[in-house]
């Protein structure tokens, strides 16, 4: 299937369908007056394959208490197995309804209240959010930033971990926002950091399927042959990678068998939901069938990405713009060109645009804004040249 097949069988049209990215844009941005590229959602009609198996069980006609698919663990396993070397243990895998929802059970779990937990912003928001609303104390950590090009600061790192006498660390792998995929030689000395300090370990690995540059991803759980299996739990969900939020289904992999107790004990009191029967239904199909579906996706991610750059950097040059290796988010530095202050009502009242602004994400993110690639073509130009035309606007 070639792209133009791709988009016309799969593009949506959801405005008018109560999408959060479409519909919820008055509530949120005081306007509907705005072309939508913020919630990391798509505007693509998931697999067929998983369309004809919720098709085949919402035809069955019952939807009581179900069990979770022995198939399902045969084709995540095989799917994580074969793309990545990522080994994993029925034992391990736990499930929610998102990873949000899991980051918050999980930082019960980990921590007490007023413990210190880091975090390395710019960083998707909630893990703010999940930190402070359990009443841990929050530590920053900025990612080095040199000319859009972000690092790990480990000196910041180890120097912060030592002074707020940090228990936990959460960490996005690949990141959200910045798009960075984290070399295997990265993960090595952060991983080995906390095992020294004795800081557990909570990785975000949501976007790891989302490969867009040419680096691969290296999942935590394989550094070192596993050598740092003890100290960390990952999350992740088919629900990024096939668009399939709304279906409540999610991962916890947990290890280390204490961990893993522990877990069981705490979910159990708080009757924390185990994922949902049809977002199962939905993963597995994915799993199994979904690979050329979502290397489609990637290719009109990675057009879409380099048109922007392309355009944007040629009209201004000042505008820096994060390398794009993993996830569909589009990371832009407009501080040389647009002042931070006003940069919100820049964007909604002349560039006429609904996206992620900088802030949201940490200090370190202002001057920014997170755009979704995950739509079409025509919706990526047509934004592109409401950008471009407004900040020209501005500077005549």
């Amino acid at each position: 299937m070639d792209e133009q097949e791709f988009l016309n069988e799969y593009t949506a049209k959801r405005k008018q369908t109560d999408s959060v990215k479409w519909d919820n844009l008055k509530a949120m941005f005081g306007t509907d007056d705005l072309l939508p590229l913020w919630v990391a959602d798509m505007d693509f009609k998931a697999p067929k394959a998983v369309r004809e198996a919720l098709q085949k069980r919402i035809d069955y006609g019952v939807f009581g208490y179900s069990l979770t698919p022995d198939d399902y663990y045969d084709h995540y396993f095989k799917w994580q197995k074969e793309r990545y070397g990522i080994e994993l243990h029925r034992d391990w895998l736990r499930f929610g309804t998102g990873v949000v929802n899991s980051l918050n059970t999980l930082v019960k779990l980990l921590t007490k209240k007023g413990d210190s937990v880091m975090i390395l912003q710019p960083v998707y928001y909630p893990f703010k959010r999940v930190v402070d609303n359990n009443e841990r104390k929050l530590v920053v950590s900025d990612l080095k930033n040199e000319a859009g090009k972000y690092s790990l600061d480990f000196d910041d790192i180890k120097q912060k971990i030592e002074q707020e006498h940090v228990k936990l660390m959460i960490f996005c792998s690949p990141h959200n926002p910045v798009g960075r995929v984290w070399s295997e030689e990265e993960l090595t000395e952060l991983l080995e950091l906390c095992r020294k300090k004795q800081v557990l370990v909570i990785v975000d690995e949501i976007h790891h399927d989302l490969l867009v540059g040419k680096r691969p991803f290296v999942s935590a759980l394989s550094i070192k042959d596993g050598h740092y299996r003890d100290n960390l739990i990952v999350v992740d969900a088919p629900s990024k990678t096939f668009n399939l939020a709304s279906l409540m289904n999610s991962h916890v992999i947990i290890p280390n068998p204490q961990m893993r107790m522990r877990y069981d004990r705490l979910v159990s009191r708080l009757e924390s939901p185990a994922g949902s029967m049809l977002g199962k239904i939905a993963g597995s199909a994915a799993y199994r069938a979904g690979a050329t579906w979502l290397e489609n996706v990637l290719t009109i991610v990675r057009k879409n990405y380099h048109y922007v750059k392309t355009e944007l950097e040629k009209a201004f040059p000042k505008v820096q713009i994060a390398p794009l290796e993993g996830t569909y988010l589009m990371w832009i530095d407009l501080s040389q060109v647009v002042s931070p202050a006003e940069l919100e009502t820049f964007i909604k009242q002349k560039a006429h645009l609904a996206v992620d602004f900088g802030d949201w994400f940490g200090e370190a993110g202002k001057g920014h804004i997170r755009l979704n690639l995950a739509t079409t073509p025509e919706n990526i130009v047509k934004a592109t040249d409401q950008l471009i035309s407004a900040l020209r606007e501005k500077q005549s």
